[in-house]
């Protein structure tokens, strides 16, 4: 490889490198030797700006983590309007459409890097977490306008929703689901509810 090739933000092209490497080969795959190769940079680089392979995965997720918050401001923003099925398939595509089927499946398979993201999200599976808060935040703010029943319990519904899109969008090898199979999901889990 060659050095002393400037970088224009060299984390942001590796993290960009580690999701090639994550959507094309799998997080078995996902090596920080793979990682740089992608990026078409020396080793050393990842190691200049990271303390450890698993220091860079865990600023990875975060990242992507991260992310979710514009995600979240046009969710609060679209408050009242559309329907609130076709509004969280279209979250919920968007959200599994990404990286975040390989990021979930990276966490779960790296002991250590789910050790290491315990500090900022201390329960549940990072970025599968954070997105189910976003969908139970625009619930509760949908329930206020009246547009979801008062008793609906969106501690149940939200983590259903996002667990059973996960399932539905898991298969990375396999295309995914149609919109329209998101939204029919959608609409039979929010039942009554909405």
């Amino acid at each position: 490889m060659p050095t002393g090739v400037a970088l224009r933000d060299p984390r942001e092209q590796l993290f960009d490198a580690a999701e090639r490497v994550l959507l094309r080969d799998g997080p078995s795959a996902l090596t920080s030797r793979a990682v740089t190769t992608e990026a078409g940079c020396a080793k050393g680089v990842l190691h200049r700006h990271f303390a450890d392979f698993d220091a860079f995965l865990a600023e990875l997720v975060r990242d992507r983590i991260a992310r979710l918050d514009g995600q979240a401001a046009a969710l609060r923003a679209a408050v009242g309007t559309g329907t609130v099925a076709d509004r969280l398939a279209g979250v919920l595509t968007e959200l599994f459409g990404s990286v975040a089927v390989a990021i979930v499946g990276l966490v779960i398979s790296r002991d250590e890097l789910r050790a290491r993201l315990r500090a900022s999200t201390p329960t549940g599976i990072p970025l599968l977490t954070e997105a189910t808060a976003m969908i139970a935040d625009y619930l509760a703010a949908e329930r206020a306008q009246g547009r979801i029943a008062a008793d609906a319990d969106l501690d149940a519904l939200a983590p259903t929703l996002v667990g059973t899109a996960h399932l539905h969008f898991a298969d990375r090898t396999a295309p995914p689901p149609e919109p329209a199979a998101v939204r029919r999901l959608v609409a039979a889990l929010l039942g009554g509810a909405a």
